[in-house]
C-alpha cells in the first residue's frame, strides 16, 4: 500500500514495471511484469526512471498523478527503456491541466555521435535504417515521438483548445563531462569518474555516472539523494566499478539482473550468428545476480532490489543467486511493489517479494 500522507512520509521507490528487454513476457512459471519503469516518490513529488512498456498507466495504477511527476530520467535509449514516452507524453498532457504548472524535465542520453561498432560475427556490416540520423539523442527523440503525434495534438489544441504538450515536457540531453576520455567506441565508461550532478530541486539531488552496457553510449545510471535516504538505479549494466562509487553507502540499490542460463537456451533456435551475436551482447553488457550482489557488497548499500529482470517470467528462484555475494536484505520486487530507501528511524514499509 502507498503510504496515506505521501508530503510527510519517508522516501519510497516504486517498481512501476520490473521486466527488461523489449519482449511481452508471460508464458513461464513466474508472475507477469510489465517493462522497467521506477518511480521515486519524495515528499509528494514523483521522478521516473526509464519509461518502458505499460510505464504510463502503471504510474496511474500506483496511484501516483502525473501533476506530481517532476522529472523522467532515462538511463539509455534501448526501446524497452523508452517506449511509453510517447504515451507518457501524448496522453500525459491530457491529464496536465494547467500550463502554469512546473514542466517536466526529461533528461536522457544525446546523440551517439558515432555508429556503434558492427559485431565480429557479421560477415557484412549491416545498414543502419536511418543513415542520415542513426543515433539521435533524448531531446530529438521527444521532439519526433511528438511531431509522428501531430495530426493529434493539432486537433486538440484547435479544435479543444489544449495547450501544447510541449508546455508541460521539456526535453534536454545530459551532456557528458568534458575532461574524463569519453568516447563512445573507444572509452564509452571511463574507470575513475567521478559521478556529475544532473539534476536538483528542493527535495532530490540526483547524480549520474556512466556504466558499462556495450555497444550503448552513453549510458547512465542515476543515484537520488534525499535528507532521508538515497537510492540508486543501475540502468543496464555489466559489472562497473563506476556504479559501485555512485552506490557507495547508499540506502537502496536497485540493479539489473539477468539469468545467462535462460540466455543459452533461448537462442538454440535462432540463426547461429545472430544467436552469437545475441549471446555476445548479454554477456557483455548485463549483470548475473551474482554480479549484481558483488555491486552492493562493494557500494556497501544497505539493501538490494533487482528488477529489470530477463527472462521477465522466470521462477522467483532464479534470482536468489544475489544472496551467494551479498549478504543484505535482497528483494525481488513485484509490479507495483513499494519499497521504502528512508534511513533507519523512519517508518519503513515490510519488505514484500524477498528472495
Amino acid at each position: 500500500m502507498q503510504p496515506e500522507s505521501p508530503e510527510s512520509a519517508p522516501p519510497y521507490a516504486v517498481a512501476l514495471g520490473t521486466a527488461g528487454g523489449p519482449r511481452w513476457w508471460g508464458s513461464g512459471p513466474g508472475p507477469r511484469r510489465s517493462g522497467i519503469a521506477t518511480a521515486v516518490v519524495v515528499g509528494g513529488a514523483a521522478y521516473l526512471v526509464d519509461c518502458g512498456q505499460g510505464a504510463g498507466e502503471q504510474l496511474s495504477r500506483a496511484g501516483i498523478p502525473l501533476r506530481s511527476l517532476r522529472g523522467v530520467f532515462l538511463t539509455h535509449l534501448h526501446s524497452d527503456h523508452t517506449v511509453d514516452l510517447a504515451a507518457l507524453t501524448v496522453f500525459g498532457f491530457m491529464s496536465m491541466r494547467s500550463p502554469r504548472q512546473r514542466p517536466v524535465a526529461i533528461l536522457g542520453p544525446g546523440n551517439r555521435g558515432a555508429l556503434p561498432p558492427v559485431s565480429p560475427v557479421a560477415d557484412v556490416a549491416p545498414r543502419p535504417a536511418f543513415p542520415d540520423n542513426p543515433t539521435p539523442g533524448t531531446a530529438e527523440m521527444v521532439t519526433k515521438l511528438l511531431q509522428a503525434y501531430s495530426t493529434d495534438l493539432t486537433d486538440r489544441m484547435l479544435d479543444s483548445l489544449r495547450p501544447s504538450p510541449l508546455s508541460f515536457f521539456t526535453a534536454s540531453d545530459i551532456a557528458v563531462p568534458q575532461d574524463i576520455g569519453y568516447h563512445p567506441n573507444d572509452n564509452p565508461c571511463p574507470p575513475g569518474m567521478e559521478p556529475f550532478e544532473v539534476y536538483r530541486d528542493e527535495l532530490v539531488r540526483v547524480t549520474a555516472t556512466l556504466v558499462r552496457h556495450p555497444p550503448v553510449a552513453p549510458a547512465f545510471a542515476f543515484r537520488f539523494d534525499t535528507d532521508a535516504g538515497s537510492v540508486t538505479i543501475s540502468g543496464d549494466t555489466a559489472y562497473c566499478e563506476n556504479l559501485v562509487r555512485l552506490a557507495e553507502d547508499t540506502d537502496l540499490l536497485m540493479h539489473e539482473a539477468i539469468d545467462f542460463d535462460w540466455v543459452e537456451r533461448s537462442y538454440a533456435d535462432e540463426d547461429p550468428k545472430v544467436a552469437r551475436a545475441a549471446k555476445q551482447h548479454h554477456h557483455k553488457s548485463h549483470s548475473s545476480p551474482q554480479q549484481a550482489g558483488r555491486v552492493a557488497a562493494e557500494a556497501g548499500a544497505r539493501a538490494l532490489a533487482l528488477h529489470h529482470l530477463v527472462p521477465g517470467d522466470a521462477d522467483p528462484s532464479v534470482w536468489r543467486g544475489a544472496r551467494d555475494t551479498y549478504d543484505g536484505p535482497v528483494l525481488v520486487p513485484d509490479d507495483l511493489q513499494v519499497i521504502s530507501f528512508a534511513r533507519a528511524g523512519s517508518r519503513v514499509p515490510q519488505p514484500v517479494g524477498e528472495a
